[in-house]
């Protein structure tokens, strides 16, 4: 009976490791990314919201969002930007959302104190520690190929 037991946990325990290894793994990329062993890696998560501060000169509105598009290409082009989008109007007054590619969240407040919306206080961010998977940058050559517009 003790010998089955063992046979038993020996199976098992070889199952559950097969289980978990991908024979897809791809060590140089993972690394590239900055994987962890689960293909997962830290962001920062910020959730911009309706700032405190009202302008009512439009032109001057408009030309502040110019430079909010503007640096968030910015951040693109230096790799610190991953995802970036508005949301439909809601009651929580959520306008938008970041993904940096940062791992701190006081690295964080130093690239958005670049972002015009916010120094004006149009936008406020509220910031998350966040755990995603590491591939996510990639589908920024994907996204490249299917905008037909840029802003």
């Amino acid at each position: 009976m003790k010998r089955l037991l063992f046979l038993l946990f020996m199976l098992m325990g070889f199952f559950a490791k097969a289980q978990t290894e991908n024979p897809n793994y791809d060590k140089v990329l993972a690394d590239s990314l900055g994987a962890d062993e689960y293909g997962m890696r830290p962001y920062i998560f910020v959730i911009l919201k309706t700032g405190t501060h009202v302008i009512d000169d439009k032109e001057q509105v408009a030309t502040i969002f110019k430079g909010h598009l503007d640096n968030i290409n910015r951040l693109v082009g230096l790799g610190k930007l991953i995802v970036a989008g508005p949301f439909k109007k809601n009651e929580k007054s959520y306008r938008g959302l970041f993904i940096l590619t940062v791992k701190t969240i006081d690295e964080a407040k130093i690239l958005l104190e670049t972002d015009p919306a916010i120094k004006a206080k149009l936008l406020a961010p509220e910031l998350y520690e966040w755990y995603g998977s590491a591939a996510l940058p990639l589908y920024l050559n994907a996204s490249k190929k299917i905008e037909k517009k840029s802003f």
